[in-house]
């Protein structure tokens, strides 16, 4: 029998079993498509990154003697549409079953599923063999539950999957979650590693890119291009990030630097989400570090939630409410995300270093994204949606699935607080306590009220006023609505003008 595979570019893991044996009956497809380059507007070395990726995994699987067709971005056969495409395969090669790997993203499945009831041969879709658990297995375990509480997915996970547990079935080090030890301020000590990920020169890529008139936006970096091609070198950097880095990730996985982009962050997640490397891997091989004493426990179970808890469980929360999560709106919020998202032209350095850091690298830590560009967002009222859309372009991680959630429901609380138990603001003092970005600014960390006071200031309380018949009842923003009340009415009157001003000439600030 004739099989048509398809392959997504996030789907690279050569370890599938698919690739277990060679069969020339067997004939799989990867395709550079503008239906994927040009649905958001993305960064130029997110497409870099991925076309790079996909033509190093055709060339692994042609050297296993797999039979591989390869359409390039600018080939004239190329339709630039799945759909398209596969028809034409189906037709010329006389295809007689047509399988694919589980889309991660719901717009891709759809198009599949869709596909599939359209074409007369059978066809199959397998599990991609990369998560913990199942799309549907998140939304099982809180049917009947009032609310949905990540830690208790993360310790569910923990015991079934037995990672950091003692034989008497107790967490190891005797408590679950040590996150309260990893908030500390970076002072300059210890010293951030140099990036030691390998460089590549994709500059002839870039010219296919650029002669396929595919719009992006940021530094392509063609030429010093540092994000890894294959699973080889996603190992050794992994590797090399649980030897040495790994050490201080805990501590200081909330810092932020002007003059650091990295800090001690692992940069693996692009390498996770196209499945270059697996969960379990990278779980068994930061567990393992830790029980050869190399790590302290807050590292190893700060990083290790991330992974088993926190990724496998926005996966499932976004399965559990799509298509409709897309629209969530809880606030009603309508501003146009600020040109100056698309250029860091902005007088306020926490914004401007992150967004340029962005432009620059395609990469921002979880920190910089929630604290600096989605703690801004909100306060301002910029439309979620919007947002999101800038989020899934800029970064090279991210993809619907994982981006999505974390933007609309824990950065913004599109969805009326069913990921996020309160809004994660906070006013400049957050940001100058984390960080070396205020040190210089145009505008005074300390003050709420005038021309040189920090918008994040105004921002914050008039959020908080605004927003009390939506808010006041959260329990954990008790001391925050009792200090609104306790304000004099005067001083509230001149916040609120204050932000009203800031958001009105948000394209100036």
């Amino acid at each position: 029998m004739k099989i048509l595979r398809l392959i997504l570019g996030d789907q690279l893991n050569s370890n599938h079993s698919w690739f277990k044996n060679t069969d020339d009956e067997i004939l799989y497809v990867l395709m550079e498509v503008k239906q994927e380059t040009n649905y958001v507007l993305h960064h130029a070395q997110k497409i870099l990154a991925i076309f790079a990726a996909m033509r190093d995994f055709k060339s692994m699987l042609a050297k296993k003697n797999h039979q591989v067709i390869y359409f390039k971005i600018n080939e004239k056969s190329n339709q630039q549409s799945f759909k398209l495409n596969l028809n034409t395969l189906l037709t010329q090669h006389n295809i007689q079953k047509f399988e694919y790997l589980e889309p991660d993203e719901y717009r891709l499945d759809h198009d599949l599923t869709e596909f599939c009831s359209e074409i007369s041969i059978p066809s199959e879709c397998f599990s991609s063999e990369h998560f913990y658990t199942n799309r549907s297995e998140v939304n099982e375990i809180f049917t009947d539950k009032k609310q949905w509480l990540m830690e208790s997915f993360y310790r569910y996970m923990r015991k079934r999957h037995n990672v950091l547990m003692s034989e008497d079935g107790k967490p190891v080090g005797s408590k679950w979650n040590f996150d309260h030890e990893n908030r500390k301020a970076w002072k300059g000590e210890p010293k951030v590693f140099e990036d030691h990920r390998p460089t590549h020169d994709h500059s002839e890529l870039w010219n296919e890119i650029t002669e396929a008139k595919i719009k992006s936006f940021g530094n392509h970096n063609a030429s010093k291009f540092r994000w890894p091609l294959n699973r080889k070198e996603a190992l050794k950097h992994l590797d090399f990030f649980i030897q040495h880095i790994l050490i201080y990730f805990g501590d200081y996985q909330d810092a932020m630097r002007k003059d650091e982009t990295r800090m001690f962050h692992s940069l693996i997640s692009f390498a996770l989400n196209t499945k270059m490397l697996s969960p379990r891997e990278v779980v068994s091989a930061v567990e393992k570090a830790y029980l050869s004493n190399q790590l302290s426990i807050n590292a190893a179970e700060g990083f290790i939630r991330q992974i088993i808890g926190w990724r496998e469980y926005i996966r499932g929360y976004y399965w559990a409410h799509m298509p409709a999560f897309g629209d969530q709106n809880y606030f009603s919020h309508q501003l146009p995300v600020p040109n100056w998202f698309w250029n860091g032209k902005t007088k306020m350095n926490c914004l401007k270093y992150t967004i340029n850091q962005s432009l620059d690298e395609a990469y921002a830590h979880h920190i910089q994204r929630l604290m600096i560009v989605g703690n801004f967002s909100l306060l301002a009222g910029i439309n979620p949606k919007s947002l999101h859309e800038w989020y899934l372009g800029i970064y090279i991680d991210a993809f619907e699935w994982v981006e999505m959630p974390n933007t609309l429901g824990m950065s913004q609380f599109a969805d009326g607080g069913k990921l996020a138990s309160k809004p994660y603001v906070s006013t400049a003092n957050y940001i100058n306590k984390m960080s070396n970005y205020c040190e210089g600014c145009h505008y005074s960390k300390s003050d709420r009220l005038g021309d040189k006071a920090c918008p994040f200031n105004s921002l914050y309380w008039n959020f908080f006023i605004s927003k009390a018949g939506q808010l006041s009842k959260n329990p954990r923003l008790a001391i925050v609505h009792k200090q609104i009340r306790d304000m004099d009415a005067n001083l509230i009157k001149d916040i609120q003008l204050q932000a009203k001003k800031i958001i009105k000439n948000i394209e100036d600030i």
